[in-house]
């Protein structure tokens, strides 16, 4: 689960910058220090066009390290479509606006774990 916030960020920073994003409160880049779950992470910016313009914190919680650059992610699109409904169909196109809604499946009585029965023994 993100929390995310967008401000302005009023600097004038240059094209090839790197996006003004902290997460939890440390740069993204040393927060996801593995390349792939970066561009994860700020792919809804560079889609919408916007990745230098915008100073961005990021609060996430549970999960492991690739599942919270997936809500990072998700976050991101939502927030910036909550400030600019232009924005929706290309991030929805792309799935930023997509929850991945698989979830650990409950475990069942008589089972030792959600499917895994007990040893059965014939004779």
């Amino acid at each position: 689960m993100a929390r995310v916030r967008i401000f302005k960020d009023g600097r004038g920073r240059e094209e090839a910058a790197v996006p003004n994003i902290s997460v939890n409160g440390k740069n993204y880049s040393e927060y996801f220090s593995v390349s792939e779950l970066r561009e994860i992470a700020d792919s809804p910016l560079k889609s919408a066009g916007t990745k230098d313009d915008l100073k961005i914190t990021v609060r996430v919680r549970g999960g492991g390290i690739r599942g919270q650059a997936e809500a990072t992610r998700l976050g991101i699109a939502r927030a910036l479509v909550a400030g600019d409904r232009n924005l929706r169909g290309g991030l929805r196109d792309l799935g930023y606006l997509t929850r991945d809604a698989r979830i650990t499946e409950r475990k069942k009585a008589g089972l030792k774990k959600a499917r895994r029965a007990p040893q059965w023994k014939k004779r």
